[in-house]
Formats: structure tokens, C-alpha cells, sequence
């Protein structure tokens, strides 16, 4: 008999289907195979485990009904929250795509409120829809009224009424909150209207636990000029002034090293990693932002989630792949694919 008689056979009511359950957290898979009056198995089938062969160290522990978790699971607590508020990348290698990848990846839940959508792939954006601010406002509370969160991370925010009404819906939350402030794309198309700028400035940067802008939104936001790192204390200095508590001022476009600089004014921290070759970092800026917020509702405080964001992105880029005609994006997954390659070898 085949798997499918034998399933018709073994679950053929819900009593019938209550008994099967019973008998399995006693005898496992054994249980399974039919049996005829006295107990002797079906003809031809050849149970492989039979419960005196078994070391009680393997049995299954019991499956319960309606448990719902999962073989041998029981219900545990939820890991740390984190809500972004960003834009879509239909290429998954930016925006609310890698944000939710890198949640996943360094084991928190992530949560979404989708500000925009964008048509884009590894050449560029195509086209690019604003969601109504009512739209964003609602997903945001039904996020915080129900679920709650421990860590918020913003992104892709495109117009000064959206910058307004996330402001609103965040202010007096508590929890930290990671600013990226995306204004150019990695392929040069604009993301951040310029009377948006202000907005950014004035009411949402006073907001942030950390801010983390490159050095052409750092420009934008302050226009002062990075041109190499001797230049980013002064501009970390003047975007202090606007309200943050922490500033990242991130100096992966300039030449050397890639250099960040994290700062509250009193205390300084050099981020410093080898440049890797490798042209598919598409989704960075949101990546490292992330990372951060996933540290920081863990419990880590910003210079250590910092450090730890920076290494897992340049684990991320250093892995990047190609995909499409264009820039490829960073490999979320890296760590995972290190240690299964590691397991293979060994």
C-alpha cells in the first residue's frame, strides 16, 4: 500500500483522527501503519521505528491538538518588534524589502507601513506612487494600537505632509526611533521632494535616536560639502544641532576605507571596514539602518548596535550578487549562506 491508501486508511473521522494523534504520541510513526485485529501490521509493511528500537532520547515529545507551534514546539515569547515606514522596491533589494529581509536576518520581527511604491529593478526607477498620507497614518496606528513596537526605523518619506503626519503619529512613542533619511536612490533618481527637506529638518529629525544619512543627504540637509573624512566632525556637528540625539554621517562615497562617523557630540566613534570590490550594493543605506534598529529594540544601546550594523552590512555587501543588467543588491542573507557553506565542508 502506498502513502496515500495508507493515509486514507489511518484518517478516515475526526475520532478516528483524535485516536491516530494519541496513539502517535505513544508509539510515533509506528502509529501510522494499519493494522489489522490483534495488533499485526498490515501485509507487506515493514515498520522502520518501533518504539523499544528507539533510544527515548529521540522519541517525539507530544503533540497536543489545536497547539498550534508546531511539532514538539511550546508557545514562547515574541521576539523584539520593529516597524519601518519606507518605500517599496519592486527589485526586493531596497526599501521596505531589505528592511524586512535584515529584521528577519538578525532576529527580530519586522512590521511594514508602506509609504510609496515604486516601479524599479538593478538599472533604475521607473515610476514611483505616493500612498495618501491617510493611507501610511493608518497603517502606522494599527500597528502601534495593537501590536506595538520596540524599535521604528523611517525611510522613503516624500512629501512634507507625509514627513508631518509620520512626525505626529511617532511623537512621545518612546521607543527609539532610526532616521534614514533617503533622498537619492543608488541609481541618481530623487526619492525626497525638496520641500520636504524642511520638513525633515524641523520636525522629524528632533525625533531620532539616530540619524543616518550619506554624505549627498547630509549636504542636502545642511549644505555643507563632504569631500573627505576630515569633513564629516563638522557636518555630524551641524546636523547635532538640529535635534538628533546620535548622528551617523556614513562615508561609503568617499574614496579609501568606507568610513562612517557616529557622534553625540561628547562621545565619537569611528566605524572603519575595508572597501570590498563590488559594484551590487544596492540597498545599503536601508540595510544599515535596519540593523540598527534591530539592535537597539534588542536592548543594545547606539554605539553597539552601531558597530554591530556595521559589520553585518559589510558582511552584506562584501556577499552582494548580480542580478539584472544593473547594480545587483547586498545579500542579506549572508551569514546564513557562510554557515551552511561551512557545514557542507566540513
Amino acid at each position: 500500500m502506498d502513502v496515500a491508501g495508507i493515509a486514507k486508511v489511518a484518517f478516515t473521522s475526526c475520532d478516528r483522527v483524535r485516536d491516530v494523534i494519541h496513539n502517535f504520541n505513544a508509539d510515533g510513526f509506528d502509529s501510522l501503519v494499519p493494522r489489522y485485529a490483534g495488533g499485526a501490521a498490515h501485509p507487506g509493511i515493514v515498520p522502520e521505528h518501533r518504539p523499544h528500537r528507539r533510544s527515548p532520547h529521540r522519541r517525539l515529545r507530544p503533540l497536543r491538538l489545536n497547539q498550534g507551534v508546531g511539532y514538539g514546539r511550546t508557545m514562547t515569547s515574541a521576539p523584539p518588534r520593529v516597524l519601518t515606514i519606507a518605500g517599496s522596491d519592486s527589485g526586493g533589494g531596497a526599501g521596505v524589502q531589505a528592511d524586512l529581509k535584515t529584521m528577519l536576518a538578525l532576529g527580530v520581527h519586522g512590521m511594514s507601513a508602506v509609504t510609496a511604491v515604486t516601479a524599479q529593478n538593478s538599472v533604475g526607477v521607473h515610476d514611483v506612487w505616493n500612498l495618501p498620507v491617510e493611507a501610511v497614518r493608518t497603517q502606522i496606528r494599527a500597528v502601534l494600537e495593537d501590536i506595538g513596537v520596540d524599535a521604528v526605523k523611517t525611510g522613503m518619506l516624500s512629501s512634507p505632509g507625509l514627513v508631518q503626519a509620520v512626525a505626529d503619529e511617532l511623537r512621545g512613542l518612546g521607543a527609539p526611533l532610526v532616521v534614514d533619511p533617503v533622498a537619492v536612490s543608488k541609481h541618481g533618481d530623487t526619492l525626497l521632494a525638496d520641500e520636504a527637506v524642511a520638513a525633515v529638518r524641523e520636525v522629524l529629525l528632533p525625533l531620532a535616536t539616530v540619524i543616518t544619512p550619506n554624505t549627498d543627504e547630509a549636504r542636502l540637509l545642511t549644505g555643507i560639502e563632504v569631500t573627505g573624512t576630515d569633513d564629516l566632525p563638522k557636518v555630524a556637528d551641524a546636523l547635532l544641532a538640529m535635534g538628533p540625539r546620535w548622528v551617523l554621517v556614513k562615508g561609503g562615497h568617499l574614496p579609501g576605507d568606507a568610513v562612517d562617523l557616529l557622534t553625540d557630540g561628547p562621545e565619537c566613534h569611528w566605524l572603519i571596514a575595508a572597501r570590498h570590490d563590488n559594484r551590487h550594493t544596492h540597498g545599503t543605506g536601508c540595510t544599515l539602518a535596519s540593523a540598527i534598529a534591530a539592535g537597539l529594540a534588542s536592548g543594545l544601546d547606539v554605539p553597539t548596535a552601531a558597530h554591530q550594523a556595521k559589520d553585518y552590512v559589510t558582511g552584506a555587501i562584501a556577499a552582494g550578487f548580480a542580478l539584472g543588467r544593473g547594480i545587483g543588491p547586498v545579500d542579506h542573507a549572508w551569514r546564513w549562506r557562510s554557515a551552511g557553506q561551512a557545514v557542507a565542508g566540513d
